[in-house]
């Protein structure tokens, strides 16, 4: 089996990573579109297109504008609709209060409801592979994580950065919380890659040697 192929664009004001992941099915999925400028979507849309992929879910970590922007787009070119935790659905839904609160923005985009809503081990189908839904909240009440165990792959939102982890002081945060989904994930294979919400990939054995908030 082909390994996946994992595409990453650093967009909009915060350097958020909006990910397009395919296998050779061409089946991909397209996780926490933040895509906020022009030319940021139009890469990513023409990268979907001209590589001929074939976009079977549009994944959220969480409901933070940063990492929705882009959906309106997605769901408008190719049809797909966010997936989000139960838990988050809302705070992803009040787009423009978001806009408006920590960007001083008026937001012209209207945010598409979520087609699905995500809990602990669920399963995300793709071509040949398989996601599972790991709750880790903390950074917001429902960040949840996308696990593949057979590539060694996760994707961690803003729970897991290299180094550091997300903030906690926004609506929803917690570090009590967090603390808890990092030992979690934590005992992940040490080999396991982190494709983080924002910054450089790593890995879970790095983090746990050399990040203060992980421990085992």
């Amino acid at each position: 089996m082909k390994k996946l192929d994992i595409q990453r664009y650093s967009v909009n004001m915060l350097q958020e990573n909006c990910y397009v992941v395919s296998d050779e099915t061409k089946e991909c999925v397209i996780i926490d579109c933040g895509a906020y400028y022009e030319e940021e979507r139009q890469a990513i849309c023409d990268y979907i297109t001209n590589n001929k992929l074939v976009p079977k879910h549009l994944l959220v970590t969480h409901g933070h504008l940063d990492h929705n922007f882009g959906n309106e787009t997605l769901y408008k070119t190719f049809g797909i609709k966010p997936e989000v935790s139960a838990r988050d659905e809302q705070l992803m839904m009040h787009a423009k209060q978001q806009a408006a609160q920590f960007y001083d923005m008026e937001l012209d985009i209207s945010m598409p409801s979520a087609s699905r809503l995500l809990e602990e081990n669920d399963e995300i189908m793709f071509g040949n592979h398989t996601f599972k839904v790991l709750e880790t909240p903390g950074h917001s009440k429902g960040c949840i994580c996308f696990y593949c165990e057979e590539e060694g792959i996760l994707f961690s939102g803003d729970t897991l950065f290299r180094g550091s982890i997300g903030r906690t002081d926004l609506g929803g945060g917690s570090m009590m919380m967090i603390i808890q989904s990092l030992r979690f994930l934590a005992q992940l294979p040490d080999e396991t890659v982190v494709y983080p919400g924002h910054g450089p990939a790593t890995t879970i054995g790095d983090e746990v040697a050399h990040n203060p908030y992980l421990d085992r």
